[in-house]
């Protein structure tokens, strides 16, 4: 009987540990993209976060199981892993959403506005009611030039007191969202406010619903553009964020 080689053997059982470790990597990114709908890209530039909000904006109810939603008890944790982790470099949105709970929507949004990392947000489809703040959220917005974006004053659905205070209570959770848009777009407080107030635009409804290269010329949205377009965004700020790190490394070995 032949003599087993113990070297080619230790070669033999790395690669199948290697192969196992990749096959178990896989599994966790298709798991990641079923629960979550995201997905982390890796490639020579940097490591790309994909964030996709979909449906209705989960509040503090739950949805019926046939409504696509997304929750913000995920996205929120989820948003302070990606700014802490080392191997995440930048994070691409991917927006097609119909609005929902205020308070959840511009929780996100305050998250995504307050991250450090780079980060472009790509509004596909529709990025309707609390979407824009979503939308804009991010350090650059772009938008496809068939999507579209319903600015409508706040409203609310169900039984309500009807007392001066409750339309107060209206207002201020308005304000809010108009300080928040105008904050982080280059649109006026005046233009928003003209959209939002708009009679004759919706049918049985006031607001505005504006499309890809109108979004782009009254400054709510950056740009018009594609998912390669805001990939190339977030390799080039990655690129910019690396570039001091990399000079003061060789400064230090020098």
């Amino acid at each position: 009987m032949g003599r087993r080689i113990p070297g080619i053997l230790r070669k033999n059982e790395k690669e199948t540990a290697m192969e196992e470790e990749k096959k178990n990597q896989l599994e966790e990114e298709r798991e990641q993209v079923r629960e979550f709908g995201s997905a982390l890209l890796t490639g020579k530039d940097g490591s790309i976060y994909t964030l996709t909000i979909i449906g209705q904006v989960e509040g503090h109810q739950l949805l019926p199981e046939t409504v696509k939603t997304t929750k913000y008890e995920h996205v929120l944790p989820l948003l302070a892993t990606i700014e802490e982790s080392d191997d995440i470099d930048g994070l691409l949105i991917l927006l097609n959403t119909v609005g929902g709970d205020i308070e959840a929507g511009l929780a996100i949004a305050e998250m995504i506005a307050g991250m450090k990392k780079p980060t472009v947000s790509l509004v596909l489809g529709g990025g309707h009611s609390i979407g824009i703040p979503l939308a804009v959220s991010a350090k650059r917005c772009m938008i496809a030039p068939t999507a579209s974006m319903t600015i409508h004053p706040v409203r609310m659905t169900g039984v309500v007191v009807g007392a001066p205070q409750t339309y107060q209570y209206f207002n201020r959770i308005q304000e809010q969202i108009v300080d928040f848009v105008t904050a982080n777009s280059r649109i006026s407080r005046e233009k928003f406010l003209k959209y939002m107030m708009a009679t004759g635009e919706i049918a049985t409804d006031v607001g505005s619903v504006v499309y890809g290269r109108e979004a782009v010329q009254v400054g709510l949205v950056d740009q018009l553009g594609s998912v390669g377009d805001a990939l190339a965004y977030l390799h080039q700020e990655i690129s910019k964020a690396k570039a001091p790190a990399e000079e003061t490394g060789a400064k230090q070995q020098d």
